[in-house]
C-alpha cells in the first residue's frame, strides 16, 4: 500500500493507493474519509490500482477555512492524478458528496474518464430548507458537536434492517464522523449548499456509467437515481435491497460484486 501527501492549491491531501492495473479513483461522502472504501479497495486491488484520497478538509487532509466548492474538490482530484502520474483514463466512483464532486469532474475533465460510477447521490440542487440547514451546520459545528452530528445523521444513512442488525458498521460511521475537522465539515457543507444542478451533463457523458442506490436511501431516493440513469447514454442501474445511503457498508458483498462486474465490462 502506498500512502502519500500530495500538495494541491492551498492544501495537502492524504492519498492512499493499492494494487496495480487500470486506475479506479474512489471519492468518499460527507462527512467521512477514504476509510469508507476499505472493503471495496481490498476487494478490487487484486486487479486494479485503487486510489482513495481524503478530500480537502477530511481525514488526514488539511482543511480550508470558509467554503470549499465541489468544483474545487474536482480540481484537487485532477491534481492528484497528475501528481501520481496517472495518465491513462480512469474510472471515477463517488458516493453522495463524492458524487457531486464526480459530476464536477465530468464537467471539466470528461476526457480523463473511461467509466463513471455514481452511488447514492443526486444531480439536482438542494431545496431552500436543505441549503439553510447546511449553512446552519457550517456555522455551528465544533469539536464538541460532532458527536451530535453523527447521532442526527445515522438514522438517515442506514436502512431499517441495518439500524437493527449492523451495529459494527454504524459504530464505524460514528467514529469517522467524530474525527473529522470542524473546519472541513463547515467548508464542505457550505460548498454543497452552493452546488449547481448537473442534470444537463448526463446525456453527453461519453463513457459507460453505473448508477447504484440503496432501495431505502432517503437523501438520494431510488426513483431519482433511476431518472439519472435513464438520462445517461450508456448506463446500468442497480437498486440494492435492505440498504440505505451507505450501500458500500450495508451490503458490501453485493456492492463490491456490482462494481467488479461493471469494471470487467469496460473496454480496455
Amino acid at each position: 500500500m502506498d500512502k502519500r501527501s500530495i500538495g494541491v492549491k492551498g492544501a495537502t491531501l492524504n492519498v492512499t493507493s493499492q494494487g496495480a492495473g487500470p486506475a479506479v479513483l474512489l471519492v468518499h461522502g460527507f462527512p467521512f474519509d477514504h476509510r469508507m472504501w476499505d472493503s471495496l479497495s481490498s476487494y478490487l486491488a487484486t486487479k486494479y490500482r485503487i486510489i482513495t484520497p481524503d478530500l480537502r478538509g477530511f481525514g488526514e487532509s488539511t482543511a480550508t477555512e470558509g467554503i470549499v466548492t465541489m468544483e474545487q474538490m474536482a480540481d484537487d482530484l485532477y491534481a492528484v492524478l497528475h501528481a501520481m502520474d496517472v495518465r491513462e483514463p480512469i474510472v471515477l466512483c463517488g458516493l453522495s458528496m463524492g458524487g457531486y464532486v464526480a459530476l464536477q469532474f465530468v464537467k471539466k475533465y470528461a476526457d480523463r474518464l473511461r467509466g463513471l460510477i455514481l452511488c447514492d447521490t443526486r444531480t439536482g440542487t438542494d431545496p431552500p430548507q436543505v441549503k439553510e440547514n447546511r449553512n446552519l451546520l457550517a456555522n455551528s459545528i465544533t469539536e464538541d458537536t460532532r458527536a451530535a452530528l453523527a447521532e442526527g445523521m445515522i438514522p438517515k444513512l442506514f436502512s431499517r434492517r441495518s439500524l437493527s442488525d449492523s451495529a459494527e458498521s454504524i459504530d464505524f460511521v460514528r467514529r469517522m464522523i467524530v474525527t473529522q475537522s470542524p473546519a472541513g465539515i463547515a467548508a464542505a457543507s457550505r460548498g454543497m449548499a452552493l452546488r449547481e444542478d448537473t442534470t444537463d451533463l448526463l446525456p453527453s457523458l461519453p463513457c459507460p456509467s453505473l448508477v447504484i442506490v440503496g432501495q431505502e436511501d432517503v437523501p438520494s431516493p431510488p426513483e431519482e437515481m433511476r431518472s439519472m440513469a435513464d438520462k445517461l447514454p450508456k448506463s446500468q442501474f442497480i437498486a440494492i435491497g435492505d440498504a440505505g445511503h451507505m450501500t458500500p457498508l450495508e451490503k458490501p458483498d453485493v456492492f463490491n460484486s456490482a462494481i467488479e462486474t461493471f469494471l470487467g465490462m469496460l473496454p480496455t
